[in-house]
């Protein structure tokens, strides 16, 4: 039996502007996937997400891996990523959460995940390091993964380094192929349910989108968040994300804002989707809107639209909404999947 279960709360990270320099540090890239614990007791497997929602039906490919694993108990702390040519593709993680069990196997074959591991919390002898500091814990992930991941192409291991300089090498990668940055405090046991030892860097940038729609509050007839575009080539205002960081005043102020300017189609290229599958709080309906407002965002990471919710800085009534584009986002990318070469 493992000394620790799968309702262990993940260690979380206080989200910083700059790499950490001062005191003792070991960095790590931080990766664009989906942060996974696995527990292995003998054949019994289980993923779980950083909120504790169980993922083994979506990433099949993955408990088979593990299962391959020639130790029969073991818990690792890393990231689900999947690789599509030299990056690694976060739409393509986001269409594994499927309800259809077909969907999933296709996925599956054709783009299978791979388990970046960062941390080790039960090594193979089943011993509970936990309480252990980070550099203990890193040592055994080391030797563990050198002894179980050399012959299994879904399980890799995360590179490291208490090397400041590596740290800012691995910062200029930040937005061409990695998420941010990752630093833990050394001497530190691991952080169960708590940001106290760990930080995560990320690259703040700001641009300038077309309010092309916006969704009502949950339960309330205010604005809940504002629905961003941007024009590609060919003149299309496709959805890219949104803003909800909206003060109480401007929620109701807006309503009276954006109600004359409802007007189909709102986005003349890709639409806002439905509710998430992770949550389904988030209503479905949005209204459309004249795309005349243009609003400032600050944002951290960019692919096809942003990552995540974004902060609104202000409203910009001097911008023209078709010089709205997709250049002052898109990014020289690196391939991300070869930073990996720098663990061994």
């Amino acid at each position: 039996m493992l000394p620790i279960t799968p309702e262990l709360p993940a260690m979380e990270a206080q989200l910083v502007s700059e790499i950490p320099h001062h005191g003792r540090w070991q960095y790590e890239p931080k990766w664009d996937g989906f942060r996974c614990l696995a527990f292995r007791d003998g054949d019994r497997i289980e993923l779980r997400s950083k909120s504790g929602q169980p993922l083994e039906r979506y990433f099949p490919e993955v408990v088979a891996a593990l299962r391959a694993v020639a130790a029969q108990r073991f818990v690792l702390d890393g990231e689900l990523v999947v690789q599509d040519g030299e990056q690694f593709a976060f739409d393509l993680l986001l269409q594994r959460i499927h309800p259809a069990a077909t969907r999933i196997k296709k996925l599956a074959g054709e783009y299978p995940a791979l388990l970046i591991a960062f941390d080790l919390l039960v090594n193979e002898h089943g011993d509970n390091l936990v309480d252990q500091p980070i550099e203990i814990r890193r040592r055994q992930l080391e030797q563990f993964a050198a002894r179980y991941f050399s012959d299994n192409p879904r399980l890799a291991l995360s590179p490291a380094s208490t090397d400041y300089a590596q740290a800012k090498a691995w910062w200029k990668l930040v937005g061409q192929g990695l998420d941010g940055l990752v630093a833990k405090e050394l001497g530190v046991p691991y952080g169960s349910g708590h940001r106290k030892s760990m930080v995560k860097a990320k690259k703040m940038r700001t641009a300038d989108c077309v309010v092309g729609g916006f969704r009502y509050a949950e339960k309330s007839p205010v604005v809940g968040s504002l629905l961003l575009g941007l024009y590609d080539d060919q003149g299309l205002l496709n959805h890219v994300g949104f803003t909800s960081s909206l003060k109480a005043l401007q929620r109701k102020e807006l309503v009276k804002l954006l109600t004359p300017l409802i007007e189909e189609p709102g986005f003349t290229g890709s639409k806002p989707g439905g509710p998430s599958r992770w949550s389904t709080t988030r209503s479905a309906e949005w209204e459309p809107l004249k795309p005349v407002l243009v609003v400032e965002v600050q944002y951290d990471h960019f692919t096809d639209r942003f990552r995540h919710g974004t902060k609104l800085l202000r409203f910009r009534p001097d911008k023209n909404p078709q010089d709205c584009t997709y250049a002052q986002v898109l990014r020289p990318v690196r391939g991300s999947a070869a930073l990996l070469q720098w663990a061994s």
